[in-house]
């Protein structure tokens, strides 16, 4: 595709995702993110050609004039769209397919200092909601959605809706993921609640066995019959007690 026919589809994405764009002007003007999109373009072929020097530089001249920082290493495909855009970080070894939409603060970076592949790749149609993290080597499958502040560090299959820190699937193929394991949550605090829930089962464990002891050793009785014995005969020692004495409380309040 020859240049002009790619700046026309770039607009054209602007136009069909944004309702906000009214005139062509107000988009050739004000759009930073087509800004850095073309900057990246002219980086991203120098960078090809061995001018990676150049390409740095040019680079952070679109980061001090759109706000937003593309490595020209960075593999971009067609009609991307990043939205308002400020603060948006695009990962050296970064791949984004096409029709991908970015907000605000969204970064596409590494984990690490490992050499190679280390940044995400965004499949066709991806959404990333505003200032939402992907991070390391992983995959977003096509159509997905990244919720907004959410944080990605593991694949997120085809058609699926990924929220939280760290993220975990609540939609796939449209329907709702109900989690009922917390093993499906891999956040801080996981292992916590699943200490507490062993910790639940076993005390569960330990009543039921007290109450079959109390039942076999006590015919015919149940837990009611038996908590109500226990307040007739407090009742008749608390009697017994305000008899012999008029001084001295014996725990009316009790």
């Amino acid at each position: 595709m020859g240049v002009y026919s790619s700046i026309r589809e770039d607009i054209r994405s602007v136009f069909e995702r944004d309702p906000a764009a009214s005139s062509l002007a107000m988009v050739l003007l004000c759009y930073p993110g087509l800004h850095a999109l073309w900057f990246y373009r002219a980086n991203h072929w120098l960078w090809r050609h061995n001018f990676h020097l150049l390409a740095r530089c040019l680079s952070q001249v679109a980061r001090l004039v759109t706000g937003i920082e593309i490595h020209p290493a960075a593999r971009i495909g067609r009609r991307l769209f990043i939205d308002h855009g400020f603060g948006v970080v695009i990962g050296e070894t970064a791949v984004v397919g096409n029709d991908v939409t970015l907000y605000q603060g969204v970064t596409l970076g590494g984990t690490g200092k490992e050499k190679g592949k280390r940044h995400p790749t965004l499949r066709d149609g991806v959404f990333i909601g505003n200032n939402a993290n992907v991070l390391g080597n992983i995959t977003i499958g096509e159509h997905s959605r990244v919720g907004a502040g959410s944080v990605v560090l593991r694949d997120v299959p085809p058609d699926s809706t990924v929220v939280g820190v760290p993220a975990h699937i609540i939609y796939r193929e449209g329907k709702r993921v109900l989690i009922t394991d917390p093993h499906d949550v891999k956040d801080p605090l996981s292992d916590a609640l699943i200490a507490l829930s062993d910790r639940v089962q076993q005390l569960e464990i330990r009543v039921e066995c007290v109450d079959g002891v109390l039942m076999h050793r006590i015919p015919g009785s149940d837990a009611a019959g038996i908590l109500s014995t226990e307040d007739r005969e407090r009742e008749e020692y608390r009697s017994e007690q305000s008899e012999s004495s008029e001084y001295v409380s014996m725990g009316e309040g009790i």
